[in-house]
């Protein structure tokens, strides 16, 4: 998602709030609670970006850090263990609202809690997740903004066979512990037989497994990469990015990887 989209979902999401709670915003004295689960690294440049993306859009809807409204962050670093210890943290501060950047963020929150209303950006097909019935009318307590379908993960290896027409094998770099992961997953594989490419899965959990993995499947021939949405993704871009270019295979990254 572009920055400007960021931006751009965050401003509408805010207007996704209770009316009572936006009602109350002029009261004296009416300080609200908003609470944030990052699934990144606090000091991450592009995680920075978007928070000042957040704190602008509330901004301009009126709502000033310290003034009227105030925001308890917890930042994982994709620390599966602490993202759900947060989630944990922050329902139990009795927000107003709780904000989830990403699916790694919203499945816990959901996980814990059924009525405290949570806003979300940045996640893949909510719908086919599970995390909402339905886009026009979501239900539950969740509510917010898509990035793209599952679909996309077929367009991204027709690209990879355009870029690289050689190419026989791609490496499909993912996060298998969030839906996400499995979905574009699914995607990939099922048009693999159809442009000729033998697809991989590789599955992440820390730098050192990410780069046996890739250094593994680099011996063979006519090798490519396609690099899936998540926050562990985001967290270990510059990793990945480097060890692409080492082992000299063409790839395809989802655009975050550019924000």
């Amino acid at each position: 998602m572009r920055r400007r989209d960021f931006v751009r979902a965050i401003v509408g999401s805010a207007t996704a709030w209770p009316l009572t709670l936006r009602a109350q915003q002029s009261k004296p004295n009416s300080m609200r609670r908003v609470a944030a689960l990052m699934p990144y690294s606090a000091n991450d440049p592009q995680a920075q970006n978007r928070n000042a993306a957040f704190l602008q859009g509330l901004q301009q809807l009126g709502w000033t850090v310290g003034e009227n409204v105030q925001i308890d962050y917890r930042w994982s670093a994709g620390s599966e263990d602490d993202t759900r210890k947060y989630a944990a943290e922050l329902v139990a501060l009795a927000p107003d609202v709780i904000f989830a950047p990403g699916s790694s963020a919203l499945g816990p929150l959901l996980q814990v809690s059924r009525s405290v209303p949570i806003v979300f950006a940045i996640i893949v097909d909510p719908v086919g997740s599970g995390f909402v019935n339905n886009m026009a009318r979501p239900g539950g307590n969740a509510t917010g903004f898509t990035a793209f379908d599952y679909g996309i993960g077929a367009k991204w290896l027709g690209m990879l066979k355009e870029i690289a027409p050689n190419v026989t094998r791609a490496a499909v770099i993912r996060d298998a512990t969030v839906a996400a992961g499995l979905g574009m997953w699914a995607a990939i594989q099922s048009v693999s037989p159809s442009v000729a490419i033998e697809v991989s899965p590789i599955n992440m959990t820390d730098a050192g497994e990410i780069e046996r993995a890739v250094a593994g499947f680099a011996r063979g021939p006519n090798g490519g990469v396609i690099v899936t949405g998540s926050a562990l993704t985001i967290i270990h871009r510059d990793h990945i990015i480097a060890l692409a270019a080492r082992y000299k295979l063409p790839a395809v990254y989802y655009e975050d990887y550019y924000v």
